[in-house]
Parts: C-alpha cells; sequence; structure tokens
C-alpha cells in the first residue's frame, strides 16, 4: 500500500513537472525547429543568432516569464488594435478621403490579424 501511494505521488509530481516546463520544452522545440530551416537555406547568420536564442531559452526559460513576455505582448497589441481604431475614427470624423480611410482601414485589420496571431500562440 504504500508503494502504491508513493509512487502516485511521484507520477503526480512528474506530470506537474513536464507542465510546468511544457511551455519552455515547447519554446526550445520551435528555435531547434527554425534552426533546421536555418540550416536548410545556407543561412549561416540566422543559423548563429537562433543557437544563441536557444542557449538562452535552456538557461534562463521558466514557465512565469513566458507567461508574464505573453501577457505583455497581448497588451501592447491590443493597445495597437485600439489605436489603429482611433485613427480610423478620427480620419472618418474628419472628412471623406476615402484613399485615407481605406489606409487606415488596412492598418487596423493588419493590428487585428496581428493581435489574433499573438492569441493563437501559446507563449
Amino acid at each position: 500500500m504504500k508503494y502504491r501511494i508513493l509512487g502516485l505521488s511521484l507520477l503526480t509530481l512528474t506530470t506537474f513537472a513536464q507542465a510546468a516546463e511544457s511551455l519552455c520544452l515547447q519554446k526550445e522545440q520551435d528555435i531547434q525547429h527554425e534552426i533546421d530551416l536555418a540550416r536548410q537555406h545556407d543561412n549561416q547568420r540566422r543559423v548563429t543568432g537562433l543557437e544563441r536564442a536557444l542557449t538562452e531559452a535552456r538557461a534562463g526559460c521558466t514557465d512565469a516569464k513566458l507567461r508574464d513576455n505573453h501577457q505583455v505582448k497581448i497588451k501592447e497589441h491590443q493597445q495597437k488594435v485600439d489605436e489603429r481604431q482611433k485613427e480610423l475614427d478620427q480620419e472618418k470624423a474628419d472628412g471623406d478621403d476615402s484613399k485615407k480611410i481605406a489606409k487606415r482601414e488596412q492598418k487596423l485589420a493588419e493590428a487585428k490579424r496581428e493581435l489574433k496571431e499573438v492569441l493563437a500562440a501559446s507563449y
């Protein structure tokens, strides 16, 4: 009976440890994938930069840091969307220059697309 409880406890701790490192592990795998792609395209500068990024990720990656950084990115992109919306509203209020309005709509759509990408990312 003691061994079952000990085994379950170890299994639970292992599961929590894996879950805590999953974002960091995923980030490392993503960087490694980018390194592989850069090597396929003989882009040594990119390989060097990505290897440096991988080393830094392995040294200082924590789940909490990744979540915090992700929340900062989300806020920044949301502010950009809000700013673009205000610019569009101002342009519409100022006049009827359809080229400027179309340009502002395009910028707003791009900012929304970027926000959507950040929201979809896990870190």
